[in-house]
């Protein structure tokens, strides 16, 4: 008989440390049917003087041969009676537990000086994480910020991991140094990516829930030096986009004053743009003189763009389109056994006034897996085939077994 993944997830709200961490591991381990040989854990920014104590205190309990975690501002997981939760200002803790038979765990750490230069070739990047590319692995990677290098990490593994799946967020804390914490295995870091390169009988699928939606039509960029949009569909850009504003309803025009995105078609050959298609990015600013435009990203003259707007009800129409599509899509496939939740800060109850949506919905869909993760600075996930760091997201990644045995 093949030997059956198992996935548990336990959320604590003890606000002592100590107390916390005997209760996921007692729940967790009693829960499992053998020894896991993955634990992922995130820990509430309320504990942020106690990091150093978590993995001491954790070994004295569990033994797992490869453990990963962070901090994060807001935990998800999953309560004794199977709900999701999404804990935004509380202590809490959530560990996660699997068991992952026929397939590789691979534990690293990387710092930005590590990082290959990006015209190297793939080998160097191999070298780096330690794993050769086939079979190919999924990655989940929890990053410190944006000095930690984590844009040309991604952009390394997607070159020399074709077909790679890559998910996970950076840390979050209240601040920067030692208010983030990341942990690998029985080491604490305050810098730098950790991450696990899963290799074998096992399927990361991914839903990246990006929360906007377009309005007027897509454009093509004619001009563009960089991450500033000279010219789109032979027309001054601000121009254009007054025209497009001055035509919204009252309320989008409202909308628009803070929540307007550009959305970047990655597909250059679709004809029909759905929800999906697009990488979103914000807008850094505008230059009244020239009309220019300033966006979050390098474009590319040929590129096709679309403007778009975010509010609470058009990211849960979004999630909700994305979630009934994977469930069409993976039907005939093998059963997901949990799932990791990777939300941005500026979602929650912040932008739904309610708590747990993202979770309940995410469950609504893919019934009775538990789900464990936390509020991110930046979330990890593919659009179009290729891996980001993202803003305002809900990233989830779905693990099953792939079935090709």
């Amino acid at each position: 008989m093949v030997d059956k993944m198992q996935w548990i997830n336990v959320l604590s709200t003890r606000p002592s440390l100590e107390a916390a961490i005997s209760e996921v591991v007692e729940e967790a381990v009693g829960k499992l049917s053998t020894k896991a040989n993955l634990a992922i854990v995130f820990i509430s920014s309320a504990f942020t003087s106690e990091y150093s104590r978590l993995l001491p205190l954790l070994a004295q309990q569990l033994k797992v041969p490869v453990l990963i975690g962070c901090s994060g501002d807001g935990i998800v997981g999953t309560n004794g009676w199977g709900q999701a939760q999404e804990l935004e200002a509380q202590a809490s803790l959530s560990l996660t537990l699997a068991y992952l038979p026929s397939v590789n765990i691979h534990p690293f750490h990387v710092i930005a000086q590590d990082l290959p230069d990006l015209d190297s070739s793939p080998n160097a990047w191999i070298d780096l994480i330690g794993l050769p590319p086939s079979p190919t692995p999924q990655f989940i990677l929890l990053s410190s910020n944006f000095a930690s290098g984590i844009n040309d990490l991604l952009k390394g593994l997607d070159f020399a991991y074709p077909g790679s799946v890559t998910v996970g967020g950076q840390a979050s804390g209240g601040g920067t140094g030692n208010n983030i914490a990341l942990f690998c295995n029985n080491k604490l870091y305050h810098q730098g990516t950790v991450g696990v390169a899963l290799a074998g009988n096992i399927q990361l699928d991914t839903i990246v829930a990006q929360g906007c939606r377009p309005i007027g039509i897509p454009y093509q960029i004619n001009k563009c030096d960089r991450n500033i949009i000279l010219e789109i569909d032979e027309q001054v850009p601000l121009v254009l986009l007054r025209d497009l504003i001055a035509n919204l309803s009252e309320s989008e025009k409202i909308l628009a004053q803070n929540s307007l995105f550009v959305g970047v078609a990655m597909d250059e050959f679709k004809q029909d743009l759905q929800p999906g298609d697009f990488l979103i990015r914000n807008i850094l600013g505008v230059d009244p003189t020239t009309g220019a435009i300033a966006v979050g990203d390098h474009l590319r003259a040929g590129q096709r763009i679309q403007f778009h707007l975010r509010d609470a009800e058009t990211s849960a129409q979004d999630l909700e389109f994305l979630l009934k599509k994977y469930r069409e899509q993976h039907s005939s496939e093998p059963s997901p056994v949990g799932a990791l939740m990777f939300s941005c800060l500026g979602r929650g109850q912040g932008l739904y006034r309610k708590p747990n949506f993202d979770s309940t919905l995410f469950r609504r869909y893919i019934k009775d897996i538990p789900v464990g993760g936390f509020f991110c600075g930046g979330e990890i996930g593919p659009v179009g085939g290729s891996t980001f760091l993202h803003g305002y997201t809900s990233v989830f990644a779905i693990c099953r077994q792939n079935g090709n045995r």
